[in-house]
């Protein structure tokens, strides 16, 4: 109430805001009944943060406000709350609320046939569809038009960790934003509906990575939290329909991606577990979409006894840690397997002592593994370890594209991933058998692939040694990290962005966290420190490249319409040729698009959307390597563009080149 006598006057009669209790007040507020005074506050309240409160809160204030007034009971018009809040309006409103209301009741559920195959002009999960590609097939904006690009509309959000990947549906956009889940029209930017969830979590250790996006399936939103708790969400008005406490999340664990949905489930990764003991393993969980009940988990660390479980240099359990998964998986129905990709092990030493060599042994299952699971059951198919036994803090915890490549002449149905080292592994998706590596370029680690299984040859004089630093490329921030790659399978293209660091790497026995580092650049390099490449699967040849100044900060976006979008960390947002690489269009925004880009359509026109901001722990290590941008506030912003918008922020490159 302290927020509310601020406005509202001490006494809540009045000061620069009308007064809030009085005869005029209680007969307009039990006149309405029903929830009105609480759904208008709620949407309002505070002016510069509207349903920026927590729920509770919400409740407390309405119910102190009725005290006062003697508001008591339902009124006739119990239910019609809203209603009778649009009767009191002029007709201007009453048009606009109309509009809302059928563009919610218009939406259609989200089926199994939807997901697997998602219409054109939807983005219905993190990378558009199952594979994971990353690839949309609208043609509106293309390379012959897009110099054109130009600003439709923008929003402020609440300030995140961004990382944001928006979904589209019907020509609603959903997105979440530090708790704050917004339903959005996509052609006139209104908000349709606002949830908030509030959250006591501590900021301890490393800094907290938000979740990074939802999941759409039947009539319901899926949205993980920062407080590890999965939420369903009625898709039409933003009410919670179940909220499910998923168990075993100690210390640091927490949910940094959004779900994948197979089969009426709800698919999460969990990740954070820095501590060792006998709680705090990482885990993929496998909860029922109608009740949130949890159907299935399976552990990313093994114990002694289990499969796997002899791969941990004979270290007990509860000093095994690692094995996150920090991004959502993919799905590929051929073979009925859902990919999660897993990282590094954080306290090396459990692999390192006694002292000894890279061997199945001492490999460390399942870190930077893939693991195809079946989704029905969590039953683990096959695994493949991309790196075993590693030390240096190079995870292989990012997506797994799935495509059908022609390999020795033959299509082959594929799964492949990039890890921070910059190697593309490609294996077969059903058997994962080994198929292929293509080493970027970037790493002094690895010194040769064995052909037939992939076994990474590292140099020995890498290996860590208490107390003596090693110089190792790349920086542990990686190659490429959480942002995405996306694949275009007519051109046969892996469209990646990179970030070109090394580090002076230590290990400190005894330690919490027992490696550390510091960025240094690469001995040999020309200052620039980002990229964008076209990696050809079929030739393996790198296509094109771009090399500039800053590192990349956003995933990349293939279109049917021959064009790559990207961003890096100097603002600039931007669209390729993706057969040449020649820039056509750039814009600087307001703060860094460390987010995963999409494009959708609505009645015809085909948008481009991008969030900026920056703040999480990618943005904040790679800050270093372009010290001539100055540190930018904590605001996280939505972009979305069109053809022939109203121009603001945007420039052809030829005229900025």
């Amino acid at each position: 109430m302290d927020n509310c006598a601020s406005c509202h006057g001490k006494t809540l009669s009045g000061g620069f805001a009308p007064p809030l209790k009085g005869d005029a007040f209680k007969a307009k507020w039990s006149a309405q009944g029903g929830n009105a005074l609480h759904d208008y506050i709620a949407k309002t309240m505070p002016p510069a943060n509207p349903g920026g409160l927590a729920p509770a809160l919400y409740e407390q204030v309405t119910g102190d406000i009725k005290a006062i007034n003697h508001i008591t009971g339902r009124a006739a018009s119990e239910g019609g709350g809203v209603a009778s809040e649009v009767k009191n309006q002029d007709a201007q409103y009453r048009e606009i609320m109309a509009k809302r209301a059928s563009a919610l009741a218009a939406l259609t559920p989200v089926n199994d046939d939807m997901l697997r195959s998602p219409p054109t002009q939807d983005w219905l999960s993190y990378r558009r569809s199952d594979d994971g590609q990353g690839f949309s097939p609208l043609t509106q904006i293309n390379s012959g038009n897009v110099a054109s690009l130009a600003m439709a509309w923008s929003l402020t959000l609440p300030a995140s960790t961004n990382e944001i990947t928006p979904l589209v549906h019907d020509g609603v956009m959903f997105l979440n934003s530090h708790g704050s889940i917004l339903a959005i029209d996509v052609e006139s930017s209104d908000i349709l509906w606002k949830y908030v969830r509030a959250s006591d979590v501590r900021q301890l250790g490393p800094p907290i990575t938000q979740p990074r996006g939802l999941a759409i399936y039947q009539d319901r939103l899926f949205v993980p939290t920062v407080d590890n708790h999965v939420l369903a969400l009625d898709i039409r008005t933003g009410k919670v329909v179940w909220d499910h406490t998923v168990s075993g999340m100690y210390d640091w664990m927490r949910f940094s991606s959004g779900p994948i949905i197979v089969h009426g489930k709800v698919i999460q990764g969990a990740t954070g577990c820095w501590g060792t003991g006998a709680g705090g393993k990482c885990f993929v969980i496998a909860l029922d979409a109608a009740s949130g009940a949890e159907v299935w988990r399976f552990h990313t660390i093994p114990n002694v006894g289990e499969p796997g479980g002899d791969t941990w240099n004979n270290a007990p359990y509860e000093k095994r840690s690692g094995a996150g998964v920090w991004s959502p998986g993919t799905y590929d129905p051929e073979s009925n397997l859902v990919y999660f990709g897993t990282g590094q092990t954080y306290h090396i030493a459990a692999l390192l002592l006694p002292k000894s060599k890279p061997s199945p042994a001492s490999a460390g299952l399942y870190t930077d593994s893939t693991l195809a699971l079946n989704p029905d059951t969590g039953q683990l198919v096959w695994h493949y370890q991309h790196m075993a036994r590693d030390v240096w803090d190079l995870d292989w915890a990012f997506e797994r594209i799935l495509a059908t490549v022609v390999i020795d002449s033959r299509p082959r149905r594929v799964v492949m991933t990039i890890g921070k080292i910059g190697i593309l592994d490609v294996l077969d998706a059903k058997t994962g058998t080994y198929l292929f590596s293509q080493d970027l370029g970037f790493q002094n680690l690895v010194t040769a692939i064995n052909p037939k299984t992939g076994w990474k040859v590292t140099n020995p004089a890498m290996e860590p040694d208490p107390n003596q630093p090693k110089f190792l490329c790349p920086f542990a921030a990686g190659v490429r990290n959480w942002p995405a790659t996306s694949y275009d399978a007519e051109k046969h293209l892996l469209f990646v962005g990179t970030g070109d660091s090394c580090m002076n790497i230590n290990w400190s026995l005894g330690e919490d966290f027992d490696i550390s580092y510091n960025a240094r650049p690469r001995p040999d390099g020309d200052g620039n420190t980002g990229s964008v490449m076209a990696l050809n699967l079929v030739t393996r040849k790198v296509e094109w490249t771009q090399r500039r100044r800053a590192p990349e900060a956003s995933a990349t976006l293939s279109t049917a319409g021959g064009i790559v979008f990207e961003g890096s960390r100097d603002r600039v947002f931007r669209a390729s040729d993706s057969a040449s690489g020649a820039v056509l269009w750039q814009a600087r925004l307001d703060n860094v698009p460390s987010s995963a880009p999409i494009t959708f359509a609505a009645n015809g026109v085909q948008y481009v959307a991008v969030t900026t901001g920056g703040g999480n722990p990618n943005d904040a290590i790679r800050a270093y390597m372009t010290p001539e941008e100055d540190p930018l506030p904590t605001a996280t912003t939505l972009w979305v563009f069109k053809i022939g918008g109203m121009g603001v922020n945007s420039e052809s490159a030829a005229r900025h080149n």
